[in-house]
């Protein structure tokens, strides 16, 4: 008789599942449902390293090992694809990223009385888990949450509600301040003095009006390739320096050998200068200031670089378009790249690289692929955001 009550997988929102089907919070694999409810640990169930799990909504699986966590992220891959009848022809091992990397964050802020609670909201719920620790930001970030409470609470009216958000950059940390007022000299010399005492990249305001930068001592770029592109505030940015390294390389063999190619949904050009050196490469994004930071670097770079002002979902390059070039790489948002599969499936292009930070729409487009004559060779999935339920992934389509 099998174990009923035996935690098999977790499912798609961290819950672990059992052999029968039930679902169960915060189990993870081999943990067991006893007959009164009460969940007994097994070898996959560990202690989570942070005092704020799980109330914190940053992290949704800290309980869970390691090597059940990177199963987790395959399985929400595989899981995505056989649930539209896709084979990959290889399902590459995960990646997750360590510990305290992540370069990006947006954290909310609130006033109470006098006192600034920071940090992540808790999961399903609009109440601030004031941040003490955190596992999964870069140290140069969270280095930043103790001064900002100081700064901030003159700034913030009673009960109201901000938005931190920080990149790290090349020249250090990006900070953009939402929802916060600085008037009078005494608060903008504030704001002064904490970007230069903390060492900030830049420091931006946005009180209702559109972002204004109070400090940058000099421009603020991200490199890509080795090319440094104007980085507005808080653009975006692959979360990870390793995750971003590990999808090039698993859609670097879509570009190798190919004159020139395609990078559509492009952003900043992660991708486009990344894989782009030797290449003429044609770059197509929505953003207009992130086509005209991208444009502006490559002209100084001397990349044989085209950036295109684009919306690829009310106008998709067409298969002519497409046909043009030796391969495509596509990064969308989490809806996926439905028109543009579309057309893509309708040309000759031989290899597409298509990375996704959504296992759903990614299957979904590639059945349209696959109708079209397209095979799934690859998937890498990746897991960015650890201890998250967010997985993305890259994969290689080939006629």
């Amino acid at each position: 008789m099998s174990d009923t009550g035996l935690i098999v997988r977790i499912a798609a929102k961290g819950d672990g599942v059992t052999a029968d089907g039930r679902h169960m919070p915060l189990s993870a694999p081999g943990d067991r449902i006893a007959e009164d409810g009460a969940l007994i640990h097994g070898p996959e169930h560990v202690e989570p390293p942070c005092r704020h799990f799980p109330e914190c909504g940053g992290c949704q699986l800290q309980h869970v090992g390691d090597d059940a966590y990177a199963r987790y992220v395959s399985d929400r891959v595989a899981g995505a694809l056989a649930g539209q009848g896709v084979a990959a022809g290889t399902v590459l091992p995960a990646h997750v990223s360590p510990p305290e990397t992540r370069r990006r964050a947006s954290l909310r802020a609130m006033r109470m009385g006098k006192h600034v609670v920071l940090g992540f909201a808790e999961e399903g719920s609009h109440r601030i888990v004031d941040m003490e620790m955190c596992c999964i930001l870069h140290p140069r970030l969270f280095v930043l949450v103790a001064p900002l409470r100081g700064l901030l609470g003159s700034m913030i009216a009673e009960r109201s509600a901000a938005h931190v958000r920080m990149s790290l950059t090349d020249q250090g940390v990006d900070l953009l301040l939402e929802g916060v007022t600085a008037e009078g000299l005494a608060a903008r010399e504030a704001l002064t003095e904490f970007a230069r005492a903390h060492g900030l990249a830049r420091l931006t305001l946005d009180d209702g009006y559109g972002p204004q930068a109070c400090w940058e001592p000099e421009p603020v770029t991200v490199s890509f390739g080795g090319v440094a592109v104007a980085f507005p505030p808080y653009a975006f940015l692959q979360a990870t320096a390793d995750g971003e390294a590990v999808l090039a390389d698993a859609v670097r063999p879509a570009v190798e050998g190919v004159a020139a190619f395609a990078d559509l949904f492009c952003g900043l050009g992660t991708f486009a200068l990344t894989l782009g050196a030797g290449k003429a490469v044609y770059a197509a994004e929505a953003g207009r200031d992130l086509v005209l930071a991208l444009k502006a670097s490559a002209g100084r770079s001397g990349r044989k670089l085209a950036a295109d002002h684009r919306d690829l979902f009310r106008r998709p390059l067409s298969p002519d378009e497409l046909n043009r070039f030796g391969a495509i790489i596509l990064d969308p948002p989490r809806a996926g790249a439905r028109e543009q599969a579309a057309q893509l499936a309708r040309s000759k292009v031989p290899v597409i690289g298509y990375i996704s930070c959504n296992p759903g729409s990614f299957a979904r487009d590639a059945v349209t692929l696959i109708e079209g004559g397209y095979r799934l060779e690859s998937v890498k999935p990746v897991g960015q955001f650890r201890w998250s339920t967010h997985v993305e992934l890259a994969g290689i389509f080939r006629r």
